[in-house]
């Protein structure tokens, strides 16, 4: 059977397929954006016997001013990023990453370091 593109030469087809890939890109990009300002955005949640102690061990090894909330669930993409949901109680640890990218900031989770969008925190 022959492909719809079959005909087209190589560099075309790329191109074609890079140009529907982007599309896909931003229309996910645009869902997500969508879906994050629908989703209700969480109080204070009541916290967990075992959250609430992760939240006392942080505050007296880093201090209440650093203590920062998730504000919605990140999945960590490179190496080195924090999965976390939201709600989520994480203390900063420094507000930029290795390269000084200040959109990317490192934190302690409670036991697990790493990297998580500044977008994504808000003051606890």
């Amino acid at each position: 059977p022959q492909l719809p593109h079959g005909h087209m030469a190589l560099p075309s087809f790329w191109k074609v397929v890079e140009d529907s890939l982007q599309q896909s890109g931003a229309q996910l990009r645009a869902f997500c954006q969508a879906f994050e300002t629908v989703t209700p955005s969480p109080g204070t949640q009541a916290l967990t016997p075992a959250e609430e102690r992760k939240v006392l061990s942080l505050v007296s090894k880093h201090g209440p001013d650093k203590l920062y909330q998730v504000t919605s669930n990140t999945s960590g993409s490179r190496e080195l990023d924090l999965t976390l949901l939201r709600g989520q109680i994480v203390a900063l640890l420094q507000s930029s990453d290795t390269k000084g990218n200040t959109s990317r900031w490192l934190v302690d989770a409670g036991g697990p370091r790493g990297f998580v969008p500044a977008a994504k925190l808000r003051p606890y």
